[in-house]
């Protein structure tokens, strides 16, 4: 061959891999998912039982309390303790949730009405990221109360709401509100997320923790641990004149939380999901 025809050989052979190089670049590589930044692990923990039983404000006394409905543990009671939670069984998902759920139970027209979807978030959100990234773990056995049972209106101070599922437009109120039909009544009502790091209750089963104050822990409460969120829907709309709860108006809407999820696990969703500020599922693996 001559180093003419050579050169124009060498020449095509470049062309040729230009244009190979040119084709391998443009392939679509595959999407890679990136954790969605929220910092959330959930459980899932359907009606249970019923019954006028409050083993935080009114220990060893049954049916001292008004009517209570129950989610997660199937065996809470007047009587209950930590050992019978860890002991029992529960409907949560995922089911390593041995803890205890417990809100006034709610009446429509006199008849109870029990949720048909009930969701505990544990969220980071609240507070500062660098604070997010030194959450503690709930400590086991937390006892909280959170919402006001004696509440005589709405006001300032309450922290619950009231909603409709699929009607954003219906706006959210402190008291019940109006749900168009096909559509359901839900709640929402956040657990405060700063504790002081001692007392696993206190004498009104809230000094023990504290709500932050401009995205951080105060003082007298300086540990960050995960907010809970109850989010309760219950099959029912209309007016909300026919609606009560044992403890009165929507107002008085609380939640009880007695924590019984194995150490191990709640320091594993909080590791992996809270403190990363990753969305992970009831299972606390990424969603």
């Amino acid at each position: 061959m001559t180093t003419k025809g050579a050169a124009m050989l060498a020449s095509r052979l470049f062309a040729l891999l230009t244009l190979l190089i040119g084709l391998v670049a443009v392939v679509p590589r595959p999407a890679v998912a990136e954790p969605v930044r929220v910092a959330e692990f959930l459980a899932d923990c359907p009606f249970s039982h019923r019954l006028p039983d409050d083993p935080i404000v009114f220990p060893g006394l049954p049916g001292a309390s008004h009517m209570h409905s129950f989610f997660g543990s199937r065996v809470t009671n007047a009587h209950t303790q930590l050992n019978d939670l860890l002991n029992g069984a529960t409907n949560c998902n995922p089911a390593v949730d041995k803890s205890s759920y417990w809100v006034p139970t709610l009446y429509k027209d006199g008849a109870p009405v029990e949720p048909a979807i009930v969701t505990f978030y544990y969220l980071g959100e609240g507070v500062r990221d660098d604070i997010v990234a030194r959450i503690q773990p709930l400590p086991l056995g937390l006892r909280i109360v959170a919402g006001n049972a004696m509440a005589t209106g709405p006001d300032h101070t309450t922290i619950s709401r009231w909603s409709c599922l699929h009607a954003g437009h219906v706006g959210a109120s402190k008291d019940f509100v109006t749900c168009p039909p096909g559509t359901m009544l839900e709640s929402y009502l956040d657990f405060p997320q700063c504790w002081n790091g001692r007392g696993l209750d206190s004498a009104d089963h809230k000094s023990h923790m504290a709500y932050p104050v401009a995205g951080a822990c105060p003082s007298t409460h300086p540990v960050p641990v995960p907010k809970l969120r109850q989010v309760i829907r219950y099959p029912v709309s209309g007016d909300p004149s026919h609606f009560r709860l044992a403890s009165g108006g929507g107002f008085t809407m609380h939640g009880d939380f007695f924590n019984a999820w194995p150490e191990a696990e709640m320091e594993r969703r909080v590791r992996d999901c809270i403190r990363p500020i990753i969305k992970c599922g009831a299972d606390g693996r990424p969603s």
